[in-house]
């Protein structure tokens, strides 16, 4: 499981850093890393697509956090028992716990105090 997950986060990591930074042409002397290249890279692949470049990155960001949901489903079904087991370790602990009031009784002052009041 510790491959599939660094499998999966290693490519989205680096996708996502080169296209926030080309995007924002914080390019560190890299010309990988210039909006030129990220403009290029774009119309290549809208060409290649059929579609305008402006249409791609949505599409791409689509496709990001519905693989990202398909692996964290993955990972959740992969250690469901110890979930479980965390949730009813925290739903007992929880149980345990007195109850507190939902808002601090504040000090009632008596009658003599208000009649003093300057």
């Amino acid at each position: 499981m510790k491959w599939f997950l660094i499998l999966w986060f290693v490519p989205v990591a680096l996708i996502a850093s080169w296209y926030g930074l080309s995007y924002h042409d914080i390019n560190f002397g890299f010309i990988m890393l210039s909006r030129q290249v990220h403009d290029l890279v774009f119309q290549v692949y809208g060409e290649m697509l059929g579609m305008p470049p402006d249409a791609i990155p949505p599409l791409l960001l689509k496709a990001l956090v519905v693989d990202s949901l398909i692996v964290l489903a993955i990972a959740c079904f992969r250690w469901r028992k110890q979930i479980r087991a965390w949730v009813q370790s925290r739903r007992e602990a929880f149980a345990e716990r007195p109850a507190e009031p939902a808002y601090p009784e504040l000090p009632v002052e008596s009658e003599e105090s208000l009649s003093r009041a300057p």
